[in-house]
C-alpha cells in the first residue's frame, strides 16, 4: 500500500516541478514574439525617441543567436570541466589536482571584456571570441562542483564495489557519478546561468545576439532598447535556472526512492 501510495504522488509532484520552467518559457517566447505589441510602454518610457523597438535584427534570430553561443560554450566547459575533476580525483592524477583547481580558478579572474580585448586580436571579430571568454568564465563552478561531488563520495561504498568485483571504471560510472551528479549539476547550473548574462558582451566585438538591443540603447540613450535585450536575457536565464532547478528535484527524487 505503500509503496502504491508514494507512486501515485509521483505524477502529482512532477507538474508543480515544471511548472516554473514552461511557465518561464512561454513569457519568453510571448517577449520575443510580441515585442512589438509592447510599443506603446517603450514609447512612454522613451517619448522622444525616433524609434523604440530594435529592429536592425529580429529578435527570434538573436535569441537562436544567444542560445547557440551560450550552449557551444557550455558543452565544451562541462566536457572539459567534468573530465578534468574526474582525472585529478583518480589515484593517478591526484598531484594535478591543487593545479586544476587553480588554472579553473584563473578564468574567473579575468573579466570577460579583458578576455575578449585579448582574444579580438588573435581570433578576430565575431562569435569565437565570446564562446572563448565564456568557456573560461564558466569552467570554476563545474571544475569545483566536480571535485566536491566525487569527493564527497562515501569511500566504504568504493570498497564495497571493489569487493563485489567492479573495475575501477564501473564503480566510477555506476557509483560515483550517479551519487555526484546532483552536486555537478549545481555547478553546471551557475555556470550557464551566469554565462547567459555574460554572452551579451559578445555585442562589443561583432557576436550578433540579445546583447545587441543593449549596446545599441546605450549608445543611442535609448533605454527603451536597453531594457527590451535585459527584459530577454532575464527572461531566458530564468527559464535556464527553473529547468536545471527541476532537474535536481527529479534526481533527489530518484537517489531518495533508490
Amino acid at each position: 500500500m505503500k509503496r502504491d501510495r508514494v507512486s501515485d504522488d509521483l505524477p502529482m509532484a512532477a507538474g508543480p516541478r515544471w511548472f516554473w520552467p514552461v511557465g518561464w518559457a512561454l513569457l519568453l517566447l510571448i517577449g520575443v514574439v510580441g515585442m512589438p505589441a509592447l510599443e506603446p510602454g517603450f514609447r512612454w518610457l522613451e517619448p522622444d525617441a525616433r524609434q523604440v523597438i530594435y529592429s536592425r535584427a529580429d529578435f527570434v534570430s538573436l535569441l537562436a543567436r544567444h542560445v547557440f553561443v551560450v550552449g557551444i560554450a557550455a558543452v565544451v566547459t562541462i566536457a572539459v570541466g567534468v573530465l578534468a575533476g574526474i582525472a585529478v580525483t583518480r589515484q593517478w592524477g591526484r598531484d594535478f589536482l591543487p593545479l586544476a583547481g587553480q588554472l579553473a580558478s584563473l578564468g574567473q579572474t579575468f573579466p570577460p571584456v579583458a578576455v575578449l580585448a585579448l582574444a579580438v586580436p588573435v581570433l578576430g571579430f565575431g562569435t569565437l571570441p565570446i564562446i572563448v571568454a565564456l568557456m573560461l568564465y564558466g569552467l570554476l563552478p563545474i571544475v569545483r562542483n566536480t571535485l566536491a561531488g566525487l569527493q564527497d563520495v562515501d569511500a566504504s561504498l568504493k570498497q564495497s564495489a571493489l569487493a563485489m568485483g567492479m573495475t575501477s571504471w564501473q564503480v566510477l560510472t555506476r557509483v560515483e557519478l550517479p551519487l555526484a551528479t546532483p552536486v555537478i549539476l549545481a555547478g553546471i547550473r551557475t555556470s550557464v546561468t551566469i554565462n547567459i548574462a555574460t554572452a551579451a558582451l559578445g555585442a562589443t566585438v561583432g557576436a550578433s545576439n540579445l546583447g545587441d538591443p543593449i549596446i545599441a540603447g546605450i549608445v543611442n540613450g535609448n533605454m527603451a532598447y536597453v531594457l527590451q535585450g535585459a527584459l530577454l536575457i532575464g527572461l531566458l536565464a530564468l527559464t535556464v535556472d527553473s529547468l536545471f532547478d527541476a532537474l535536481q528535484q527529479q534526481l533527489r527524487t530518484r537517489l531518495s526512492a533508490s
